[in-house]
């Protein structure tokens, strides 16, 4: 018997992903190939200059400009003239020819009252007249025939002295119906009753058929005076001297604001001082007039008023948004050269609410920082416009401002304080 040849080669071979300490070993070199590019890429962006840190401000930079100076108050807008009108006969209201709200001249009809009383009355009394002008007459022909007859004694002395009596007794009678006849007259015009000024209606008061009386205080409507209009404020006696030697000088201009400051209304000159301080509250009233030309102030309303004093040329100033106020006082932060800000001690002068003027502690040229300041400390980093590089806090802004001009309406809209002559409690 024959034995078959036995093969000698080894177990089939296994897949290498089946084999676990290849796997393991595989997984390891692809774990030290990570490591290794992570920690060259950190190396590499060690050698890139990093951002600047610290948050993003506005900054602005000190400056000259022109400061003006006001003395500030809180008044009310009063029409020029307020005329209520009412009848100044009795009778019935026939017409009234306005509409509500509408503008009118004087002399315009406003309401109509029945005249045929009045028109009765004025021919009555012109007829009187009239039959004590005949009799006049008569009695003149008399007086001329008794002075005729006189200095033949056909007519005696007493006769002419009382026939010359009565004809001055006639002359009087119809001086007296001539007055009549004015009183009867005047009495009809009053029917027609008009405006006595240029103005606008308010709301009717009484309705056409009503009898109205010359004694009603209600009136039939309110005619005010809009073109030109006045304004009444007041201001603290501690500006009443500079307010004084400013008119001395010449017309003071004045400013209405809207009581939120930010819309200008319109601009009038100082009317007058009033001729006395209120003793409970330390101020002053003072008047001024509005051409108001498109009617942006109306009687009753509430506004800021501002009279310009004077202006100081030229002055170094920074914006009011730069200051901040501590233990110490008043200070600002610089921004240095290397980005870093500087809590600066400042000395100010006068403002005209959007601009403060610096007496001492910066230079004309020097960077503040405008926004922000709550996340700032002395010697902080900061990033402004000039700084391109770093990311983040974009909602900061990070503009560098100019000063704002001091002009009217800019300082005008800004929030009062701090002026020479003093500011509105």
């Amino acid at each position: 018997m024959t034995a078959e040849p036995r093969h000698l080669s080894g177990p089939p071979a296994r897949a290498w992903y089946r084999r676990p300490r290849l796997v393991i070993a595989a997984i390891a070199v692809l774990l030290l190939l990570l490591w290794w590019w992570h920690g060259a890429g950190h190396a590499a962006n060690a050698d890139k200059p990093k951002a600047p840190q610290g948050p993003r401000v506005d900054t602005a930079k000190a400056g000259r400009a022109d400061i003006p100076l006001y003395a500030q108050g809180l008044g009310n807008v009063q029409a020029f003239y307020t005329v209520t009108i009412t009848a100044r006969v009795d009778g019935q209201l026939d017409k009234v020819a306005f509409t509500e709200g509408q503008p009118v001249k004087k002399g315009d009809l406003l309401a109509q009252i029945d005249p045929r009383p009045y028109r009765a009355a004025l021919e009555q009394a012109q007829a009187t007249r009239d039959k004590d002008r005949a009799t006049l007459e008569n009695a003149r022909l008399d007086l001329q025939r008794y002075e005729t007859l006189a200095p033949q004694d056909l007519a005696s002395k007493q006769q002419v002295d009382t026939q010359r009596a009565l004809v001055a007794q006639t002359q009087a009678q119809i001086k007296n119906d001539e007055a009549a006849i004015d009183n009867a007259r005047t009495q009809l015009d009053y029917t027609a009753i008009v405006s006595p000024i240029d103005g606008r209606t308010g709301i009717r008061r009484v309705d056409p058929g009503n009898i109205v009386h010359a004694s009603d205080t209600g009136g039939i409507v309110v005619v005010t005076q809009l073109q030109p209009i006045s304004v009444v404020f007041t201001v603290p006696e501690d500006a009443l001297a500079a307010i004084n030697a400013a008119m001395a000088r010449g017309p003071l201009a004045v400013a209405a604001l809207s009581r939120d400051n930010n819309t200008e209304l319109g601009r009038g000159n100082l009317a007058l001082v009033d001729n006395q301080i209120d003793a409970a509250t330390g101020t002053v009233k003072l008047k001024a007039t509005f051409p108001n030309q498109d009617n942006k102030l109306w009687p009753g309303q509430f506004v800021n008023a501002k009279v310009l004093l004077a202006t100081d040329r030229n002055m170094l100033t920074i914006p009011a948004a730069a200051l901040q106020r501590g233990p110490d006082g008043v200070f600002t932060y610089v921004v240095r050269a290397d980005s870093t800000v500087e809590a600066r001690k400042l000395k100010l002068g006068d403002d005209s609410g959007a601009l403060v003027e610096v007496a001492d502690g910066l230079k004309d040229g020097e960077t503040v920082v405008v926004s922000n300041q709550y996340r700032l400390q002395p010697d902080a980093k900061v990033r402004t416009a000039d700084d391109k590089s770093g990311a983040g806090d974009k909602s900061d802004g990070g503009k560098e401002q100019e000063p704002p001009k001091a002009d009217d309406k800019s300082a005008g809209a800004s929030a009062p304080g701090g002026n020479r002559a003093g500011s509105a409690p």
